[in-house]
């Protein structure tokens, strides 16, 4: 993704973003596990997705966005249902049993589901050698905590089934967010024929979030109600502290993190804002080591480096196809060209250089027209 130097925001707002992306959205792991001690899983997800949903549509309103489109809602409803009931269920629940670290290196993992499941682009990945080692090891990573689980991790309670559950779960819970994230992505240009035809206006994409928002909230309403938290849940037996928790994840976690996450793609590469990937696991590791009773073990770290490692591999291509990274490694071509070439050769060197890069643009420009 290109991004121009007209209205650039100040450097200090970008690091303020990226800090929000980074701290914030690997915090949420932690701060589900809090709010589980007063909240139970589907009656946490109904009031963190109902409020967050109804604080950015109202936003939005007060923004002046169109607030309905039959294509856009419909599309943003299911995408909204796999990605924010299904895969938060997953996690959500699956915290009550394993350690909110954990749950955050199995949902790093989920790039080995986009190449598994990613039918049109199977030859593309299949034949990059580095993508190819980047799913194995994503598998090995993975592997490795369920092992831990199963045979390495002292259970008082000896009984460890409920644990393999859980990993089972979150992982259905990951398959279910590519899926969704994958039907996003190509279903885009056939929504986009529809609403031609139909003459409707597309809707803004924070709009497209509250209606996901919503949607998951609805969702875990009904399952809550259902299945019987509602009818149990106390609101006096709520802690304070737990409120706070449901709160932080509804407005920092839901909204401040995604807004900020929406805000740098449109200044800052694609390849760079998805780095978040990497630091989010780090942060929720870090917070169940010092703030819960969970013990990180030597084999959880040695898993999340092979994870993170993994998926730096198979996004090894983006990064290496990155814009920056060409120009880098075009100006290092003419340097040493500089240093070999004599005096008189150097008006030549730049001028080719000058000659590649309107090349690079033109092709650029010609790939943009296709899509």
């Amino acid at each position: 993704m290109t991004k121009g130097n007209q209205n650039m925001p100040a450097t200090s707002s970008i690091i303020f973003a990226y800090l929000v992306v980074y701290i914030v959205w690997g915090s949420t792991f932690f701060f589900i596990e809090k709010a589980l001690h007063s909240f139970s899983p589907f009656v946490l997800g109904s009031i963190r997705f109902i409020l967050a949903g109804s604080i950015l549509m109202g936003y939005c309103y007060v923004k002046g966005y169109k607030l309905f489109a039959k294509t856009a809602v419909k599309d943003a409803l299911f995408v909204g249902f796999l990605l924010l009931f299904i895969d938060m269920a997953a996690v959500i629940w699956s915290e009550q049993y394993i350690s909110s670290g954990i749950v955050s290196i199995i949902a790093a993992a989920t790039a080995i589901w986009f190449v598994v499941l990613d039918k049109p682009k199977w030859k593309e990945n299949f034949s990059s050698l580095p993508t190819v080692l980047g799913l194995i090891f994503g598998f090995l990573g993975v592997f490795m905590l369920f092992a831990e689980q199963l045979f390495v991790q002292a259970d008082p309670s000896g009984d460890k089934s409920i644990k393999i559950t859980a990993m089972f779960v979150l992982v259905c819970g990951t398959i279910a967010w590519t899926i969704g994230s994958l039907i996003s992505k190509y279903s885009k240009e056939k929504r986009n024929q529809q609403m031609q035809e139909r003459g409707e206006e597309d809707i803004h994409v924070m709009v497209k979030t509250a209606w996901q928002m919503v949607c998951a909230g609805i969702a875990f309403t009904v399952v809550a109600t259902v299945n019987g938290e509602y009818a149990r849940f106390q609101i006096r037996d709520v802690l304070p502290e737990d409120w706070g928790a449901i709160l932080y994840l509804a407005t920092m976690g839901s909204i401040l993190a995604f807004g900020s996450y929406i805000w740098l793609l449109q200044y800052r590469p694609t390849t760079e804002v998805s780095t978040h990937a990497y630091i989010n696991p780090i942060v929720a590791l870090a917070l169940a080591h010092y703030f819960t009773d969970h013990r990180v073990s030597s084999l959880q770290i040695i898993g999340l480096v092979v994870v993170l490692g993994s998926v730096l591999l198979m996004n090894w291509n983006l990064y290496k196809n990155n814009k920056k990274s060409k120009v880098y490694k075009r100006a290092k071509r003419i340097k040493k060209l500089r240093e070999l070439a004599p005096h008189s050769s150097i008006p030549r060197i730049m001028a080719l250089s000058n000659f590649n890069q309107r090349h690079e643009k033109k092709k650029e420009t010609i790939a943009n027209q296709h899509e």
